[in-house]
């Protein structure tokens, strides 16, 4: 707003004397409407809307009036311009003051100057690659146009016979280089398909002796035989030899059925993988009729040659490793157990057989073979581990190590309470536990060691002297057998 000029109070006869033209013509002509209004009805004194300069100019005198009249006008034309000026001044300063945006700018310029490697440089547009295919096409081209190229051929000139001789026996000597070089790659063709193998009777025997696990076979046949010479009765060689043979036909038959039945899982296996019916060199058909032909002849001599209790055991021994604990040997550890009591009733039966009837030397004959197993099969498996978890078998040492361990060394030193206790059931001598000690002992060592350092070298020592203790406390034992006439005397005695 421009402010309003000053207001003047003057009487009604100062009027009249305003200047004419002045900027403020109702104060002399009293407004558009004709009526004077210099004089107010109130009195002589009015109010006179005057600016301040005609009132110096009025009250000065004519001689002042003129300068006071243009300082006025400048003063005025001041006044009305000066509120635009200001507004403008004010959109001008407040267009220039700095924000934000402006530090945010200095900031991008420092970086830029100061990085010079910040600025986004274009990169060239690679030039086009040819796709790989074209440029085989194109090879291929160029090779069939290089194959269409002929070659030259030079004017044939006569050479001696000699030198034709020569060159023929070369041409024949790479010939037959050819001829031999694909020959064999046939032939190595050949032998990676697959082809029927063809069963030659000069090799069936030595294929059934490895089908009943002949070595084992003969270990179970001793065993029996010193059941049989250990037994308290004069010694019948006819009903030794029967015995023997109906045990090892037994044995055969019990082999080669746990080796029918194990065939999917032999092939996982490095140490089985070379058995007869996982090759295929023998049919499935032809090793159960092997089979039943050895154990149908074996209980046959065994109840008819020797005794009935024989024949029993023999059946049922046969049912217990077929039955049981081949499959059991993928189902639960307790399978080594079972073993053991299969190969703890082979002595009860030579016994058995020589005697008619069980006694308490069976018995420990039987718990003698029982225990024995354990540190010989425990000592075997650590070294098989990977083996039989390849092969799908539950064994003690893949499951459970620590109690392979521990049972291993358990029935080391129940081998020397087993030898003490023969004296005292009238089946050897005091001697017997005495010259014993040292083999059970060095046993026992072997399978502290094995529990202490579970290592291949301590299970080797362990397994290979398991192979020669059992036949070492068998001698001595016969050795320190009681004889007939002291059994007879404390029979006496006792009746």
């Amino acid at each position: 707003m421009v402010p309003e000029d000053p207001v003047v109070w003057c009487s009604g006869a100062e009027a009249p004397f305003a200047p004419a033209g002045s900027a403020d013509p109702e104060a002399v002509h009293g407004g558009q409407d004709g009526g004077a209004q210099g004089l107010r009805d109130e009195g002589s004194w009015g109010r006179c809307r005057r600016p301040r300069a005609v009132n110096a100019a009025h009250c000065c005198g004519p001689a002042r009036a003129v300068p006071g009249l243009f300082v006025w006008h400048l003063q005025k034309r001041a006044m009305q311009h000066m509120p635009c000026k200001l507004i403008r001044i004010c959109r001008l300063a407040s267009k220039r003051w700095i924000t934000f945006q402006h530090f945010s700018f200095l900031k991008r310029m420092y970086v830029t100057q100061c990085n010079k490697s910040l600025y986004q440089q274009a990169k060239p547009k690679p030039d086009p690659v040819a796709p790989p295919f074209q440029e085989r096409q194109h090879l291929g081209h160029e090779k069939t146009v290089i194959h269409k190229i002929k070659p030259v051929s030079l004017p044939c000139l006569p050479l001696p016979e000699a030198s034709k001789g020569a060159e023929f026996s070369k041409a024949k000597l790479a010939a037959e280089i050819e001829g031999s070089a694909t020959s064999g790659i046939e032939e190595s063709k050949e032998e990676k398909q697959w082809k029927e193998m063809k069963l030659r009777l000069d090799d069936l025997p030595g294929i059934l002796a490895r089908l009943s696990k002949i070595k084992l076979t003969a270990l179970v046949v001793s065993t029996a035989s010193a059941g049989f010479a250990m037994a308290p009765v004069p010694f019948d060689f006819t009903c030794f030899l029967l015995a023997s043979v109906g045990t090892g036909l037994a044995s055969c038959a019990a082999n080669s059925i746990n080796q029918f039945f194990e065939v999917p899982f032999d092939s996982n296996m490095s140490r089985t993988k070379n058995r007869p019916l996982v090759r295929g060199q023998i049919s499935p058909l032809l090793a159960v009729s092997f089979a039943a032909s050895c154990a149908i002849p074996g209980i046959a001599l065994l109840t008819l040659g020797v005794n009935s209790l024989t024949g029993a055991l023999g059946a049922f021994n046969i049912f217990l490793y077929t039955c049981c604990y081949t499959p059991m040997k993928r189902m639960s550890i307790a399978n080594t157990w079972v073993g053991a009591v299969v190969g703890a009733i082979p002595p009860i039966m030579g016994w058995t057989a020589a005697t008619g009837s069980l006694d308490p030397g069976a018995l420990l004959l039987g718990g003698i073979l029982y225990s024995w197993q354990f540190p010989h099969f425990n000592a075997l498996s650590w070294n098989l581990r990977e083996d039989y978890s390849r092969g799908g078998y539950c064994m003690m040492s893949v499951t459970h190590p620590a109690m392979c361990k521990r049972v291993a060394l358990r029935h080391c030193l129940a081998l020397i309470g087993l030898s003490t206790m023969a004296p005292v059931l009238d089946v050897t001598t005091w001697t017997f536990p005495v010259i014993s000690l040292p083999i059970n002992l060095y046993i026992s060592y072997l399978g502290f060691r094995f529990y202490r350092d579970a290592d291949r070298s301590s299970s080797r020592s362990l397994f290979f002297c398991s192979l020669w203790h059992l036949p070492m406390l068998l001698l001595l034992m016969l050795t320190c057998k009681k004889s007939l006439i002291e059994n007879d005397d404390k029979g006496k005695l006792q009746s």
